[in-house]
């Protein structure tokens, strides 16, 4: 069972999940980070640093999120790895806790 970067992330792009991952199964995306379902161990250290709480285990993705376990399993396979903390995006505050971003999800 993997973890699952959800809806919040998007825009905000916080990585001190990246930071504790003993695998280094983050990946990077213009405005979004995912988790590559095949990496992930499980060992559930992203899951309190992510300062938007966003990432949640496979089995307890919000209602109505479902498809970003899909999605985190798809643009693991496009986008580049990421192994070190980087900062948020510069309006990370503004997008933070705002709901129903996957329409602002660069690719």
């Amino acid at each position: 069972m993997a973890f699952v970067v959800t809806d919040n992330c998007i825009r905000c792009k916080y990585t001190d999940c990246v930071e504790v991952c003993p695998v280094d199964c983050f990946y990077e995306g213009p405005n979004f980070l995912v988790i590559n379902p095949d990496e992930c161990i499980d060992c559930a250290l992203c899951e309190p640093e992510c300062p938007a709480n966003a990432i949640f285990s496979e089995d307890e993705v919000p209602a109505g999120q479902e498809a970003f376990i899909e999605l985190n399993a798809e643009l693991a396979e496009e986008w580049p790895n990421i192994t070190e903390m980087k900062d948020a995006l510069p309006d990370h505050k503004e997008w933070d806790g705002v709901e129903g971003k996957l329409q602002y999800l660069e690719r």
